[in-house]
């Protein structure tokens, strides 16, 4: 197995957790509008920040940022280190840090092996417009307002675990720039090479790997992360966690997600969870998928949808083929299970 997809729901009551550009005296949250109604989102920089805050939380050394110019109407620019090889994140999401204008070959960067989608409400729902006065020890009050929302949002994602760790090589023709340290990087090379790292063909482009341990690490750390997830705008006033209220996870051998339709909304009624929706798609798709399909739902969030899920999935449940329990258990068992070398075989590309 190469890859691992999933789709998860945050369910957001009463909040505003990633804001867009407001007014003066408004703050307001990101939408997207259609011919259907409001949809409220929450950006996937935003909880890529949330994930990399939370790994730090479990101990991870976050790769230290720079930020270069300054001066308003000219290019604003915030890099990291740009070091995969020492910082778990910057391996994980990416990153791109140009070199200086015109000297293409000082210019760095990294596709993310953890491709997240936009959090975005499942149905369509009202945006809440909240009127506030500071009248404390002021003569004059001033006025402010802020929007908040109460919905569902459902994001897919994919992690190539194959890719944790490795890193291509750039070559004369110029291929495995996506992916790469360059020849200007090359203590980065020196430093993977002393930690272990072995020379490797990666996807036919040269590369170095880091060793299986590491790569095991990082994947579980980022699987712990989405299990104790926090943050978000506004928490003084609009509190609310961020552990994700409905989970679902399947090894594919290839770069797609089954999941799409697995999870969605309907207008008037909110979310659907359709177990019919992930047969349909495990039967199309067999041979590609490995068995259980882990599903994390916590007690409480959509109980009634819960109920028809599990009739509908029986079979394949009473098989041990679809394991359901709670998200922060079923990530941190998985994360385990990588740390114990129990799928080691997940780290490599399937053989065709």
């Amino acid at each position: 197995m190469a890859y691992l997809a999933g789709k998860m729901v945050l369910s957001v009551r009463a909040a505003a957790p990633n804001n867009g550009r407001g007014e003066p005296t408004k703050a307001k949250v990101k939408t997207v509008r259609t011919h259907e109604g409001t949809f409220p989102y929450v950006s996937a920089q935003a909880v890529r920040r949330w994930l990399r805050e939370s790994m730090v939380e479990l101990g991870s050394v976050p790769s230290p940022v720079t930020r270069v110019g300054k001066a308003q109407n000219k290019a604003q620019k915030a890099n990291t280190e740009a070091n995969p090889a020492r910082y778990a994140d910057d391996d994980l999401f990416g990153y791109m840090k140009a070199g200086p204008k015109g000297d293409s070959e000082a210019t760095t960067l990294r596709d993310s092996p953890f491709m997240l989608g936009t959090l975005l409400s499942v149905a369509p729902t009202r945006v809440t417009d909240d009127f506030g006065v500071m009248a404390r020890g002021v003569s004059e009050p001033v006025l402010h307002e802020h929007e908040f929302f109460t919905a569902d949002l459902a994001a897919p994602f994919l992690l190539d675990l194959p890719r944790i760790g490795t890193f291509t090589l750039p070559t004369k023709a110029g291929v495995g720039r996506p992916n790469y340290l360059t020849q200007e990087a090359a203590l980065q090379v020196a430093e993977a090479a002393s930690a272990g790292a072995s020379s490797v063909t990666f996807r036919d482009q040269p590369a170095v790997r880091l060793p299986l341990a590491e790569r095991r690490e990082r994947a579980a750390l980022l699987l712990e992360a989405m299990a104790q997830l926090s943050g978000g705008a506004k928490q003084a006033l609009h509190y609310g966690d961020r552990v994700p209220d409905l989970l679902v996870l399947v090894p594919f051998k290839g770069g797609v997600n089954p999941l799409a339709h697995v999870v969605d909304g309907e207008p008037g009624r909110g979310l659907r969870v359709r177990g019919d929706v992930l047969l349909g798609e495990l039967e199309a798709w067999e041979g590609e998928w490995l068995s259980p399909v882990r599903v994390g739902w916590r007690p409480g969030f959509a109980d009634d949808q819960r109920d028809t899920f599990e009739r509908v999935c029986k079979e394949k449940i009473e098989a041990g083929e679809i394991v359901i329990g709670h998200p922060r258990t079923v990530l941190r068992d998985l994360a385990a299970e990588l740390r114990a070398g129990e799928l080691d075989m997940w780290f490599e590309d399937p053989e065709r």
